[in-house]
């Protein structure tokens, strides 16, 4: 699996599907080396503890999603963006993109300069995309682009090529953005989702940009998903803990690559292009495999699973979704 799941026992963070972060991708915009394009997706469509499909609703109402943007190689963001969304009222649903700048970036919260307002969010195959000045945004349910042999990674890493997700769909926040909205050429990127916290404010729930590592290396798994990149290195140790014992390393070698792998931020030059784990991530690009073979050291080469096939030359990027979710009501 990716980042799914995250929650308990392979559950979802507040036992809520929707709140789920799966992946984060950035890449270069495909002929026009002046953009970039950012996918978030949450929420997948069918879960594993307990089995079966999940809520129809896309997105929580009560939650924020955001990207947020290291500009300057500290760890702390930079530049945030927010997305809200209306409350699933007879079939549909709405969504608003903020952007904050600055220290403000850095914290919780749900304000900031409005770039996109009351954009509708695609239940159906047809992709809905909203124009606002020089940004492209898409927000719905999508073809889950995740492919992974998930019953073998749970059967001792024996793989037999079966992809659980081929047939899964996720919801997908997709942002088209010119390259100077980033803030810098080279940024660090990851994802975060928000809920309300009972004493007021917000709490963070979930967090992540680098796949697999959070569901299987984690031990502190409350702490690792409220925390920040910048303090990441207080997970340095379990994480080394977990490739000692799994991949065989020496103690040495083990805290190296632990050091790799955080802080969990995703790198991103959008002069270069995109390949995971150097530089941002595509669709395409095999995440599963190279964390298998860092957690096994190199004795497992991969899941024998490969790319899904509906994936789209254009904006949104993600291919249709399997299950048409538009309501009579929708209609």
């Amino acid at each position: 699996m990716s980042h799914h799941y995250s929650g308990p026992d392979f559950g979802f963070p507040q036992g809520d599907a929707r709140l789920d972060f799966t992946d984060l991708y950035a890449f270069p915009k495909p002929g026009e080396t002046g953009k970039s394009i950012l996918i978030v997706n949450v929420h997948p469509s069918a879960g594993e503890n307990p089995p079966g499909p999940t809520t129809t609703e896309p997105f929580a109402p009560e939650a924020v999603y955001e990207v947020k943007i290291d500009t300057d190689g500290d760890a702390v963001a930079d530049i945030a963006y927010r997305v809200r969304f209306s409350a699933f009222e007879r079939g549909a649903q709405t969504a608003s993109v903020l952007r904050v700048d600055g220290p403000q970036a850095a914290g919780t919260g749900d304000g900031g300069k409005m770039i996109v307002e009351r954009a509708p969010v695609s239940l159906g195959r047809e992709a809905k995309v909203t124009e606002a000045g020089d940004t492209r945004f898409f927000a719905g349910w999508r073809s889950d682009p995740f492919f992974c042999d998930v019953e073998g990674a749970k059967n001792n890493l024996q793989f037999t090529g079966d992809d659980f997700f081929v047939n899964k769909d996720v919801c997908s926040i997709v942002l088209e953005l010119p390259n100077s909205a980033l803030g810098a050429k080279e940024v660090r990127l990851w994802a975060r989702t928000l809920t309300p916290d009972d004493g007021g404010g917000w709490r963070q729930v979930e967090r992540g940009a680098r796949p697999a590592q959070a569901v299987i290396l984690v031990e502190e798994r409350d702490a690792y998903l409220g925390g920040e990149p910048a303090t990441d290195g207080r997970f340095l140790a379990s994480f080394a803990h977990a490739l000692e014992h799994t991949g065989g390393y020496t103690s040495a070698e083990a805290k190296r690559v632990a050091a790799t792998l955080l802080p969990d931020i995703l790198p991103y030059d959008s002069s270069r292009p995109a390949s995971f784990p150097d530089n941002g991530r595509t669709l395409t690009d095999d995440a599963f495999d190279f964390f298998m073979r860092v957690l096994t050291n190199g004795k497992v080469k991969g899941d024998n699973v490969g790319p899904h096939g509906d994936l789209l030359l254009e904006f949104p990027y993600v291919g249709p979704p399997h299950q048409d979710r538009v309501t009579k009501a929708a209609r």
